[in-house]
């Protein structure tokens, strides 16, 4: 096989599994070269990868060792991508009756989702949680995008216990932006003892979805390790949450009118 295919070969493995870690036995038997080749190849794909901060490519020594690829956005790029948010949030067709404003196609796009879900990973691998926790439903496809990016399981809250899920633990929480109270439960198998959780969401108003989230985290003798959404509100000041972070933030949304900016939590030097 020819290096520049085998470079490609490498680079669409490590790319399927981001921060997966592949056996440098593997790509030797896969494409019929020694491992001193193999890692040349990759040392190669290191370079290329930092000189264009598209994300780095990391080796571990040792009988269990390997190369895997980290996604990594720089500050600057987050930024950039804060901007497009807003300016598809502006858009008079996404304006719905009640002071609503639609976002489906961009939470459920796969594209944006994959990028989100790695400037969410960028930011919280070095806690280097067990999984990511979500409610259901309109997070799940950021969450799960960001469980891609660490390699780690998704694990979903639901508002009702499903019968299929075997036992769970349910919890009674306050609405942050209604002050009702509201309900939400986890499997029992979801979560272990100890695990370092991360909460992500689509939107938070009051932040009562993510302190139920984190409640709920309190009765697995799980630890929150942090939480991250894409657009928060700017009222009310005071969230349940106190360490957050956030792509977007809405300032004013009512009679067609929205302002938003970009949040700079992300990027914040």
């Amino acid at each position: 096989m020819k290096r520049s295919e085998r470079i490609a070969g490498i680079v669409r493995s490590l790319l399927d599994r981001p921060s997966t870690l592949l056996s440098l036995s593997e790509f030797a038997e896969r494409f019929g070269a020694a491992k001193s080749t193999i890692s040349e190849d990759i040392a190669l794909i290191r370079d290329v990868f930092d000189r264009q901060e598209t994300g780095s490519i990391e080796t571990v020594t040792g009988a269990a060792g390997g190369v895997r690829y980290l996604p990594r956005w720089r500050p600057p790029a987050v930024r950039v991508l804060s901007e497009k948010i807003c300016e598809m949030m502006l858009q008079q067709e996404r304006f719905l009756p009640g002071g609503f404003i639609y976002m489906n196609d961009i939470t459920f796009s796969p594209l944006w989702a994959q990028q989100l879900g790695e400037v969410f990973a960028t930011q919280f691998r070095p806690q280097k949680p067990h999984c990511v926790l979500t409610v259901e439903t309109k997070g799940i496809p950021l969450a799960l995008m960001t469980a891609r990016a660490l390699s780690v399981p998704l694990v979903i809250s639901r508002r009702d216990h499903r019968v299929t899920e075997g036992s769970s633990v349910s919890i009674n929480y306050i609405s942050g932006s209604s002050t009702r109270i509201q309900s939400m439960s986890l499997p029992r198998r979801a979560l272990s003892k100890d695990w370092r959780v991360l909460i992500v969401d689509d939107f938070m108003r009051g932040g009562g979805s993510a302190r139920g989230m984190g409640d709920l985290v309190s009765e697995f003798q799980a630890e929150v390790v942090g939480v991250a959404v894409l657009v928060e509100t700017k009222e009310p000041g005071e969230k349940l949450v106190k360490d957050y972070v956030s792509l977007v933030v809405m300032e004013h949304l009512s009679g067609g009118h929205i302002q938003v900016r970009p949040s700079g939590r992300m990027w914040a030097e």
